[in-house]
């Protein structure tokens, strides 16, 4: 497909040599170009589709890489990315060594900031505004937040401080009534009023044009009606909270105009203070499946567009497991209750929801307040399940430790997307939960090896009577193994095959990839022991106190960081054994980018010949 404005497009700024009259044009090129690249790498598209004509503004308002735009998440940064002379990268969009989908400072200096968690980009922006200010430059900053992210508390917070700048700073309010499903809560049903608002003024003066043109007594009527507008408005209309918190507050305006948004851009930034400007969008706009169903174009893959997303026949997902076992279990018992981070769907919880909404809780984007509530209600007395992708866990690790291991409240978390998740790369990776919750007291953490452990577990985890983590990957659940299944028995591992010499430990899913190294060194002659640790914390000593005694070298295996994580626990008990050598086969202490999780083990040595090998190699050395 060719593109006629876009292809003109090849650097930052370039936008500023069209005609206003092909700015339709671009925005239609723009959309075309994201589908069909999206299409066949895919990635975020039904975000990214409502944004074109508000990022043209911007674009058209801003001079790069001068002035400083925040992308909040940043999954919606396509087309800022596609004005900065990045179109070329969207061939390798979110794959291995190619361009990421999210914005990334070291990969373009029109990235003003990396980001990729949400509520994150008015307290850069504020940060970049007071840099800006003691350097006494003149740069313009702007932060662009969506509706949904606005419900995340550190959001709230760089409101308080931006509210007391003397300096301009733009906070861009892209309001699609969406997060990635429909937006809950306080703030949601607010800025719901702030569109009926604006219903109501466009309502208003068009009575009143009206009255104008009525003979004798239409001025008098309109008089008096402009008169009570402000009764009138206090019915309609309450968008006070910017205003009262000390920030000017702009809109809503349309925010598919790009002429009404530029001339809002223009008014904010002679302020001196700071301006929020509220923008509605369409999510999805411009390809009609899109716009119908925006939470399953959220993030996409390969697609057909003229078909649309076609509904594979897909195997059963961790996540899947997760949420029936869940909804089996809470049939039973009725204090068993369930909490998300505006992901009911991406965590398995949908058909809980459905069957049990009085014991269904969607706190929007608010992880630790996630946690805090369920501990409030372990406290209560109730079963609350918290489940929360692991990269964003880790916003809540401070209520963790505080507001639920600390008193021991039984909450469990079920840690979803553990591990490598591939191509949103370095922010959405999950590999280092087992760190960060290995250093809190009272937390016990199992992850499963395959889908009847994972539901095991689940059950057997009511039964602590303590916090409880279970952390599981992304995509299908393993099925393999179901020969072994061991009852679960707090702190207790699973033994599947006893050797001598090498012992290798595995936890979650590096277990069947042990399972296939056993098989390739026990074809090579060499005799292994083959334990799924099942528990992180608290370690089964026992275990590996009897292990000693016929093995000379462990072997560890987590899709973890090795900082801090399965690996070190092991090594830091078996340190005084002089007789024993420990082989760590994990992370390194890194971010990993973006690609296929196939390519990151293989790159990383957790695929397993790889793992195999090196194996082989520490055996044949400490022969």
């Amino acid at each position: 497909m060719e593109y006629e404005i876009l292809s003109r497009l090849k650097e930052a700024n370039d936008i500023y040599n069209l005609d206003e009259k092909e700015y339709k044009k671009l925005a239609d090129e723009i959309r075309g170009f994201l589908m069909e690249k999206v299409s066949f790498t895919g990635g975020h598209l039904a975000s990214n589709l409502g944004v074109v004509e508000l990022t043209m503004a911007l674009h058209l308002s801003l001079h790069f890489p001068k002035d400083k735009l925040v992308w909040d998440v940043g999954h919606q940064s396509y087309t800022h990315m596609i004005l900065t002379g990045r179109q070329e990268g969207f061939e390798h969009l979110r794959q291995l060594k190619g361009m990421s989908g999210f914005p990334k400072a070291r990969e373009n200096e029109c990235d003003a900031f990396s980001t990729g968690h949400s509520s994150t980009s008015i307290s850069a922006a504020v940060g970049l505004a007071k840099a800006r200010d003691i350097k006494g430059s003149d740069e313009t900053i702007v932060a662009v937040i969506g509706d949904g992210a606005l419900s995340g508390g550190m959001a709230f917070e760089a409101l308080n401080n931006a509210a007391r700048l003397k300096s301009n700073l733009i906070i861009v309010l892209n309001d699609n009534n969406m997060s990635i499903t429909e937006n809950v809560g306080g703030m949601a049903n607010y800025l719901g009023k702030i569109r009926t608002g604006a219903k109501y003024r466009s309502f208003k003066d068009g009575v009143e044009n009206a009255l104008h043109k009525v003979p004798k007594v239409g001025d008098s009527v309109a008089y008096h009606l402009k008169r009570s507008k402000d009764t009138l408005k206090s019915l309609f209309v309450q968008e006070m909270l910017f205003e009262d918190m000390g920030i000017t507050y702009l809109g809503p305006i349309d925010g598919h105009n790009v002429g009404d948004l530029c001339k809002a851009f223009q008014y904010a930034k002679r302020m001196n203070s700071a301006v929020l400007v509220h923008v509605i969008t369409k999510k999805g706009k411009g390809y009609t499946p899109a716009e119908k169903n925006p939470a399953s174009y959220h993030g996409v893959d390969p697609f057909d567009i003229k078909k649309g997303i076609r509904n594979k026949t897909r195997k059963t997902t961790y996540t899947q497991v997760f949420g029936g076992k869940l909804l089996e279990l809470a049939e039973k018992d009725e204090k068993i209750t369930a909490v998300c981070a505006a992901m009911p769907s991406g965590t398995g919880l949908m058909r809980f929801r459905e069957q049990f909404p009085d014991r269904f809780f969607d706190v929007g984007i608010a992880e630790e307040h996630a946690v805090t509530f369920a501990a409030g209600m372990a406290a209560g007395g109730l079963k609350p399940v918290v489940a929360i992708y692991s990269t964003f866990l880790q916003r809540a690790y401070d209520q963790i430790i505080h507001d639920v291991c600390m008193d021991k409240w039984p909450v469990v978390f079920a840690v979803d997307r553990a591990g490598l998740v591939g191509n949103d790369g370095e922010t959405h990776q999950g590999i280092f939960d087992l760190s960060y919750m290995n250093t809190i007291p009272n937390l016990t953490i199992m992850a499963p090896k395959n889908a009847n452990e994972l539901e095991h577990m689940l059950e057997a985890a009511f039964d602590m009577n303590c916090p409880v983590a279970i952390r599981y990957p992304r995509g299908e659940a393993y099925v393999g193994l179901e020969d072994f299944h061991a009852p679960i028995q707090y702190g207790k591992s699973e033994l599947i095959y006893r050797k001598s010499g090498i012992a290798i430990l595995a936890i979650g899913s590096m277990v069947k990839t042990g399972y296939e190294v056993y098989q390739k060194l026990k074809e090579a002659g060499i005799c292994a022991t083959l334990v799924n640790a099942r528990f992180v914390k608290p370690l089964d000593t026992v275990l590996l106190d009897e292990l000693t005694k016929e093995h000379s070298l462990f072997v560890t295996m987590e899709e973890n960081s090795l900082t801090g994580g399965f690996g070190q626990s092991v090594n830091e008990y078996l340190k005084d054994i002089k007789t024993i050598r420990t082989l760590n086969i994990g992370l390194p202490d890194a971010f990993i980018e973006q690609g296929q999780v196939s390519e990151l083990k293989t790159l990383f040595g957790l695929d397993v010949d790889s793992v195999t090998e090196r194996i082989k190699k520490e055996w044949q050395t400490k022969s």
